[in-house]
């Protein structure tokens, strides 16, 4: 009678590991995978305005745009969802940013309390049209090169976690024209090489290395 008893005992203690070990299968299935996202460009022609508007104002009611663009989904407009939840900080190394819609977007994260830092070429970023300036006067940290070859990289950091990165620079022409592509991923061990290099180039153009006369003149 006590060896019946035991083997039941026994017989539910197994049952129950079994379920427990069941659970956390379950659960490590379930757990969300790493975001891998391909963006190819040019883009479709598509509003980007009540995508934006709700970024500005959370919960806000929409205001229909009364522009004649489709509203479908497009590869501009993932890339600025993509930009837009980032929640702690945005880390920016670009050639060439003229793109006022991807420069509004950096705006609103950086008045949400992101912190947004930017690196980018010195000769592109005064070009008529660049969204630089206009970030830099709303107070958004901007560093440049001071080199002969150009600042060429093309990538963003989300929250520390999301790479951003590929051909495409943050232009209208190369939005709605260009053949380019882009990366976004989640993948540490790739994103954590341009972090570093992000940092590299950040404290390499800190603007008390800047030389304004060569070291030969006198």
């Amino acid at each position: 009678m006590w060896a019946a008893g035991g083997q039941r005992r026994a017989g539910l203690g197994l049952a129950a590991a079994a379920a427990v070990l069941a659970l956390a299968a379950w659960r490590l299935r379930r757990r969300r995978r790493p975001l891998r996202e391909v963006l190819f460009f040019p883009s479709q022609p598509s509003c980007t305005e009540e995508l934006l508007a709700e970024a500005a104002r959370p919960g806000a009611a929409a205001r229909p745009c009364p522009c004649p663009l489709p509203r479908g989904d497009c590869s501009l407009s993932r890339l600025l969802r993509r930009l837009l939840s980032a929640r702690r900080s945005l880390d920016i190394c670009l050639f060439a940013f003229s793109s006022p819609q991807l420069g509004r977007a950096v705006q609103l994260l950086h008045r949400r309390g992101v912190r947004v830092r930017i690196v980018t070429d010195a000769q592109y970023m005064g070009l008529r049209g660049s969204q630089i300036g206009p970030l830099r006067l709303a107070g958004i940290q901007v560093r440049h090169d001071q080199e002969n070859g150009y600042m060429h990289h093309k990538f963003a950091i989300v929250d520390g976690r999301m790479l951003i990165t590929g051909s495409l620079n943050w232009t209208t022409q190369a939005i709605q024209n260009n053949r380019e592509n882009v990366l976004v991923m989640e993948d540490a061990e790739y994103v954590k090489p341009f972090l570093d290099e992000f940092e590299r180039i950040w404290e390499e153009y800190n603007p008390i290395n800047y030389r304004f006369f060569s070291k030969d003149k006198k």
